[in-house]
């Protein structure tokens, strides 16, 4: 490996590991999302002295950062929540990203009437939709209302799809020079319908494929080995990496519980968490390495051009946010007011208050550096579009991510415990069904069992937040068996939605610690 300033390239990687294990740490103290404190250490390590200069292909940078971290989110979406708030997400997904991309486009033109509308439309599906993820870090700190997290979490997930088919779209018109619409309709039509059954058809057909496999290290290696092969081919054919993979990891979340056993679930979850850290760090290291070369051709007047144009994009997409939230609320509580849209409970009317807190949930994060990165090197305009979609990510998690929680104090929103009380209703069908299935044995062992367990539900009737004892009682097949029980039954009450996916991962920790415990 070639050295840097006195170091190898070896060397570094450690060195910004540990960098960005202490900001996050301090993250976490202070309660801002670590991401802000990545792309500050980003812009610091762009402009360090003899600071190693790493290049990756443009062509890696969605697959590499985008593939797995959309199925980790994916994969802990509760479809029964996305249908209950279908109406706020798929506004934000479309209509907010939609306008988004609009303003940004029209700023961007005026301000440089030379660069191509495409080039333009393309800045502004990178920098229009937000990570929601840094949000969600903060609003899990808080316990928001229940609903506002998930329509967050909802338009994470899908609000990438909208903006990326935009993108290519833009690319591709910039690179072939035309773009007709009789061309786009169908084009758009086909990458939907066909993305949704690709990613449910790879769900079916990669168990197939590693069924046999149960050695940890190989069953997590097949996992990213997969995530990256659906996404390579599902680009290749000409569909939506994005959507390809939502489809498949929400398929998967369906199914994958009920066959994999804890000891292949609790390590497997803790390396994708480690994974999607990693893709964070790497993701603010390179795209802040390429901004000192750029910085440093680019002439004094040209930077100041520049700067002004990434200040007025960095304004426009928080002000085009906060417009659509506020519009949308306004015109639904009116029509509400009116009798003209039916109302099915009292949470589902927009308030004021959780619409300050959506509309400033805009920070943008790895999938705008991504995107920006993604862009073919001779694409026009691409220094200008990688330092705006920089400053407009570094200025949101700045602007917003510190101000977040105060705001958030500030307005005094009520919080919800739906989710405590799911998990309360589920772990007592849990231990009744494992207290059935051992009902009758006269052995010792099951009368320990029994003993347990009503312990378990007398403690869940009055502490719905706290989780199954580690006690040390033998491990037996009766133990492992009476788990078994208790884990269909909640997979039934997930299949039933009569919880939600958080209730029914919190379940699943407890019992994957319990089976553990008994050497499942």
């Amino acid at each position: 490996m070639a050295e840097a300033s006195g170091l190898t390239t070896f060397e570094w990687i450690i060195a910004l590991l540990l960098g960005a294990v202490a900001l996050s740490g301090l993250a976490r103290r202070i309660g801002v999302p670590y991401p802000t404190f990545l792309a500050l250490g980003g812009v610091l390590l762009a402009f360090v002295p003899s600071s190693p200069s790493w290049t990756l292909d443009p062509k890696l940078a969605l697959a590499l950062f985008v593939a797995p971290v959309l199925l980790d989110a994916a994969y802990d979406t509760s479809l029964r929540d996305l249908r209950n708030n279908w109406l706020p997400v798929s506004t934000l997904v479309i209509a907010a990203v939609g306008i988004t991309t609009a303003v940004v486009a029209v700023l961007v033109h005026g301000l440089l009437p030379g660069m191509p509308w495409p080039a333009a439309i393309a800045l502004g599906a990178i920098v229009a939709p937000p990570d929601a993820a840094a949000a969600t870090a903060i609003l899990r700190q808080v316990n928001l209302p229940y609903r506002i997290l998930k329509v967050l979490e909802g338009e994470s997930l899908l609000n990438d799809a909208s903006a990326l088919l935009i993108y290519r779209l833009a690319v591709s018109a910039e690179e072939n020079r035309h773009l007709s619409w009789g061309e786009f309709a169908p084009s758009v039509a086909l990458v939907l319908l066909g993305s949704l059954a690709a990613g449910y058809l790879f769900a079916r057909l990669w168990p197939l494929v590693t069924r046999r496999v149960d050695d940890t290290p190989s069953v997590i290696i097949l996992q990213f080995a997969g995530t990256f092969i659906i996404w390579i081919v599902a680009e290749h054919i000409g569909l939506s990496g994005i959507l390809t993979i939502v489809a498949y990891a929400i398929v998967t979340a369906r199914t994958a519980p009920a066959r994999t056993p804890a000891r292949l679930r609790v390590p497997a979850y803790a390396v994708w968490d480690t994974a999607v850290f990693i893709l964070n760090v790497l993701a603010f290291i390179l795209i802040g390495m390429q901004l000192g070369p750029i910085w440093s051709r680019l002439g004094h007047g040209v930077r100041l051009e520049y700067c002004e144009v990434a200040a007025g994009v960095l304004a426009a997409v928080i002000v085009a946010r906060i417009a659509w939230v506020m519009v949308y609320g306004a015109t639904l509580r009116t029509l509400i007011a009116q009798g003209l849209v039916p109302l099915r409970n009292a949470v589902a009317v927009p308030t004021i208050k959780g619409g300050i807190v959506v509309s400033w949930c805009g920070m943008r994060g790895i999938v705008t550096l991504a995107a920006a990165f993604a862009l073919p090197e001779d694409f026009p305009y691409r220094d200008l579009i990688l330092l705006t979609a920089f400053a407009v990510v570094l200025g949101s998690l700045v602007i917003q991510g510190l101000t977040l929680r105060p705001l958030i104090v500030a307005l005094k929103l009520k919080e919800e415990n739906f989710v405590a009380s799911e998990v309360a209703r589920a772990r007592g069908v849990a231990y009744r069904a494992a207290l059935e299935e051992i009902d009758g044995d006269p052995s010792e062992e099951a009368e320990i069992l029994r003993l347990e367990y009503r312990a378990v539900l007398m403690q869940g009737q009055g502490d719905p937040d706290g989780g199954i004892s580690s006690g040390e009682l033998p491990a037996d097949p009766l133990r492992r068996r009476a788990i078994s029980a208790a884990r269909r039954s909640v997979l039934m009450l997930r299949e039933s939605e009569e919880i939600g996916d958080d209730a029914f991962h919190q379940i699943e920790e407890e019992l994957d610690r319990a089976e553990l415990s008994a050497h499942g």
